[in-house]
């Protein structure tokens, strides 16, 4: 078994990370073993633990093929790590490549297990085994003193390849080594037959390339021990050009093993001019100019990507396919010791005793996944579940829009009709369905609601500690909503307001109504436009928060919305239903919502598209805007 110096493969310096306190302290250790290791779980929970008693960060990856390490910390506990694994058999003749720096380039210890400590993908390329003929970095300066005709063949990505590589080598031409195995398909046929000598920055990638390059035909194959390093340490910069990348916060080095002062932007990976380094886009650890974007393109980008998966799941809808619906039902404190079956009547839903029973009997109602009889004695706190076979909900609109997202809140302009959160008919087809399926692993939640035939602003927050931010401003009044409505009538005046109270509780129809005892309510109307056939647009601002306000008010002043299936003319009321795409829009419309942002604290305001149904003028007759007068409207003051 040969071991090698390391290569630090995949490590990236954060330059935002806070200095040690004792100024070059800090010793960064690298090193990679091909062997055979068993019981890896223990050996990662003792790595971890040895790790972080000593105060050690950085990356320990272990796999059945062996070890690749990279770790930074004081010389004494780096010693004590290294007399741990050098005691063990597998280890006792690691080889170590070390640096200094004055602050700490880790942020956290891991110790990961891999499938394999340098990802390569190909499973028959396995260097405890065989590696190819190894060439010493002197040998390879003699070679190139006499000028041999050799291949030099750089492994390394794209952009190491650009900071530096040996004269006339040649780049494999890689964004990652992963895709080194399909990079060899487009080498010149005519290389099969020549002396090739891979190198790479430490050797840890030429272990596995050397060996897939003779699989693949090549029959003079090299690899150079030590890579580049180990050349730079014995023979200096003969034959070499330019600088060599390392993954540590020196990024480059050049023969005397001396950092550079080059630059490399940490997000997009390019080696940067003067010109670049200077840029004010250049942000070190976030941004260079070629990498950067405004904000606002930003988001543009992610929202691109939210919509397209919103289009996806979309078709079909995710509730069309027949499914299995398990909803839970919780028995509260107020049926404590009910008879299932009383319990179950008593939620007054559209299912009859009879239809209750039936479920029973068909073991449709589960507590901890066993059914339950009928005659089963509750207990407070319980959530059974109802099984619901062969589900198929109802046709949705689906076409949400995301209007805004950052690290707090999600903004989207929500379609009609669309439920909000499951319940009755719908589980699947609901706006937290979608969201849940776009955004998970994240949980994003509505922080206020609309009705499902309602369209327009829904604010959403990502965690707990948003939510209780902006949801005390839905219930304090705080948040400023503006709708659009379009009712039918002519109000006589241009501006007016009903501060008519709103029932406490729903009648059978599900409607709330205004009622003397209810709770106090205000909401202020103005006209936007008055049409030919009798329809009025209106900007409406509710200043209290009453379910079905908006609605509510406008049928007590005989003007109910357009398309409203509950709150009809003539002061009638009808069912409460979820309209179908295909039905006449109920003309309601959250337009405008205004908040507190929960992490800046500045007010910000959000803006969704006016339907259709707001736009369209039919022979407009514009208002008068200047008329004066007063009445009052049964329960409201009307002020012009």
């Amino acid at each position: 078994m040969t071991a090698g110096i390391a290569l630090l493969t995949g490590f990236r310096f954060d330059p935002g990370l806070p200095q040690l306190d004792n100024m070059n302290s800090v010793v960064n250790i690298a090193a990679y073993k091909f062997v055979t290791l068993d019981e890896l779980e223990p050996r990662r929970a003792a790595l971890r633990e040895r790790c972080r008693a000593l105060g050690l960060k950085g990356t320990i990856l272990l796999s059945v093929e062996g070890i690749n390490l990279f770790v930074a910390g004081a010389r004494d506990s780096i010693n004590a790590l290294l007399d741990d694994l050098r005691g063990q058999t597998e280890f006792a003749n690691l080889e170590v490549k070390e640096s200094l720096s004055d602050r700490q380039p880790f942020n956290r210890m891991l110790v990961r297990i891999k499938k394999e400590i340098i990802a390569f993908g190909i499973g028959d390329i396995d260097p405890r085994v065989e590696t190819s003929r190894r060439l010493s970095a002197k040998e390879l300066k003699a070679w190139l003193d006499e000028g041999r005709p050799v291949t030099l063949l750089d492994t390394r990505n794209d952009y190491e390849f650009e900071i530096g590589t040996f004269e006339n080598a040649v780049p494999i031409g890689l964004d990652e080594f992963r895709r080194f195995p399909e990079a060899v398909n487009n080498l010149p046929g005519e290389m099969k037959d020549q002396p090739v000598v891979t190198f790479c920055t430490g050797g840890i990638r030429c272990e596995k390339a050397a060996p897939f390059l003779e699989k693949a035909g090549f029959e003079n194959v090299y690899q150079l021990d030590g890579g580049i390093l180990k050349y730079f340490e014995e023979c200096g910069g003969e034959h070499y050009r330019g600088d060599c990348f390392v993954f540590d916060q020196r990024v480059a080095l050049d023969p005397s093993l001396k950092e550079t002062e080059t630059v490399q932007c940490y997000v997009c990976q390019t080696v940067l001019t003067k010109e670049d380094s200077a840029s004010d886009n250049y942000v070190p650890g976030k941004s260079c100019p070629h990498c950067f974007e405004s904000r606002a393109d930003a988001m543009a980008r992610v929202i691109e990507k939210r919509h397209a998966a919103i289009q996806k799941l979309a078709h079909p809808l995710p509730g069309s396919q027949p499914y299995e619906n398990r909803r839970p039902i919780k028995v509260t404190a107020k049926f404590h010791g009910y008879r299932l079956i009383d319990f179950l009547e008593e939620l007054k839903t559209i299912q009859a005793r009879e239809g209750w029973l039936k479920i029973c009997a068909e073991d449709r109602l589960l507590f901890n996944d066993k059914p339950l009889n009928s005659e089963a004695i509750l207990n407070a706190g319980q959530v059974l579940i109802l099984v619901v076979p062969m589900t198929v909900e109802p046709d949705v609109n689906a076409a949400i829009e995301i209007l805004h997202e950052d690290d707090a809140i999600v903004v989207v302009n929500k379609p009609a009709p669309l439920p909000m959160h499951p319940s009755g008919r719908f589980n699947r087809n609901t706006l937290r369905y979608f969201l849940d399926a776009v955004y998970r692993p994240m949980k994003v939640r509505p922080a206020h609601r609309l009705d499902a035939n309602t369209s327009g602003v829904v604010v959403c927050y990502r965690t707990r500690a948003v939510a209780r931010k902006l949801q005390p401003q839905f219930e304090l009044g705080e948040a400023k909503k503006g709708y659009l409505a379009r009712i039918q009538g002519n109000p006589e005046s241009n501006t007016f307001d009903c501060e008519a109270p709103i029932s406490r509780t729903p009648i059978e129809v599900g409607a709330r109504i205004v009622d003397a005892g209810g709770f106090p309510s205000r909401t202020e109307f103005e006209v936007i436009e008055r049409f030919n056939d009798g329809t009025t647009l209106l900007n409406v601002r509710p200043l209290s928060g009453r379910t079905n306000q908006i609605r509510v008010h406008l049928w007590h002043l005989g003007m109910p919305v357009c398309g409203d299936p509950l709150y009809l003319p003539d002061g009638q009321l009808g069912g409460k239903q979820t309209l179908k795409p295909e039905d006449p829009p109920l003309c309601l419309h959250a337009a405008t919502l205004e908040i507190k942002h929960p992490k800046t604290d500045e007010r910000a305001r959000f803006d969704a598209p006016s339907p259709a149904w707001a736009q369209a003028s039919q022979g407009l007759e514009r208002s008068p805007k200047k008329a004066e007068t007063t009445s009052r409207l049964g329960g409201s003051r009307s002020r012009a």
